[in-house]
């Protein structure tokens, strides 16, 4: 290790976790440590050199000594829950996504960290009908409360507004990614985009933006060894519609009035068969559309892959991508 930041990465077992642990290892003679936390351990075979790997409660208040032990001063806060797995707890998220943030904030400030660099979402500005075409970072967050994920988001960041506003000297870095895509991701958008049809709702064409898992992870690196502070949406350029997603996949677009769609989760998750309900309606009739000028202009990053390509690299990696 070297003599730069001293980096803690939540949710280090996740996803995008285990990439951004990966991509900052490569870097390890410029921290001077780098330690990644997760309630899940990680198996020895699967752990990277250099890494301190510690398996802990995001929540507990011990979380300020880890950063006492180590010198954290730079923390990568990737925990969060997209999917509340089977016989969990109902408060799981909640607990993790907003009572942990506000534990890693405390921790922060008890153990004077300098550096907070934070994972929310394009959910966070929620799903309504007069969303704008293309989602600002200055639009207001809206959340959806029906939408557990999306409530969870903008609490967090009202939260982490707070914070900017009064305690200046914790510089924060916010990444609001649309649809993370990437050659081993699963999620319920992901989960769309494997069934037989792909859904539409009629009266809607509401397209998705998506972010290659690697730009996402590239600006978090870029994010621990500069000074840049502000929020940032993250979006490869332009957006797919789900008409054109069927098109891509060589499957049939098939568009349901959203009564009828409501009807079908309310008694499909009523037997069990699904964990999406009715309010998952409005989830596929107004996306958030992101906006990636300011990270472009602003933050000086531009994504290498645009929303498509992204796209195309996830769907062809997961043996998906059609002929049509």
């Amino acid at each position: 290790m070297g003599a730069g930041p001293a980096v803690l990465v939540t949710g280090a077992a996740g996803y995008v976790g285990r990439l951004c642990i990966a991509a900052l290892a490569k870097r390890r003679n410029e921290v001077s440590a780098l330690v990644a936390l997760d309630w899940t351990e990680v198996e020895r075979s699967e752990r990277v050199a250099g890494v301190v790997y510690e398996q802990g409660d995001i929540c507990d208040p011990a979380l300020e000594e880890s950063f006492r032990k180590h010198g954290i001063d730079t923390v990568v806060h990737l925990a969060s829950i997209v999917r509340v797995p089977k016989g969990a707890p109902e408060d799981l998220a909640y607990r993790v996504d907003v009572l942990g943030t506000q534990n890693i904030l405390e921790a922060c400030e008890a153990a004077k960290a300098t550096r907070l660099i934070v994972t929310s979402s394009g959910a966070a500005y929620g799903y309504h009908p007069d969303n704008p075409d293309w989602l600002d970072e200055n639009d207001p967050l809206r959340g959806n409360d029906e939408f557990e994920y999306s409530k969870h988001k903008r609490i967090v960041e009202d939260m982490l507004a707070r914070w900017r506003e009064e305690r200046p000297e914790l510089r924060q870095i916010v990444f609001r990614p649309g649809t993370v895509v990437g050659p081993d991701v699963h999620s319920p958008v992901t989960d769309l985009f494997e069934k037989p049809v792909i859904l539409g709702i009629v009266g809607s064409d509401s397209p998705f933006v998506f972010i290659w898992d690697q730009d996402l992870v590239a600006c978090l690196v870029d994010a621990v060894f500069s000074d840049k502070v502000g929020v940032y949406n993250q979006a490869g350029d332009g957006a797919l519609t789900p008409r054109e997603i069927a098109k891509m996949l060589n499957k049939p677009y098939v568009q349901l009035p959203a009564s009828l769609v409501k009807t079908i989760l309310w008694a499909l998750k009523r037997v069990g068969l699904t964990e999406n309900g009715p309010e998952r309606v409005n989830f596929l009739r107004y996306r958030p559309v992101l906006s990636n000028r300011r990270l472009k202009e602003e933050y000086g990053y531009t994504p290498k892959l645009s929303s498509r390509e992204a796209f195309e690299l996830y769907a062809r990696a997961r043996g998906l991508l059609g002929s049509a």
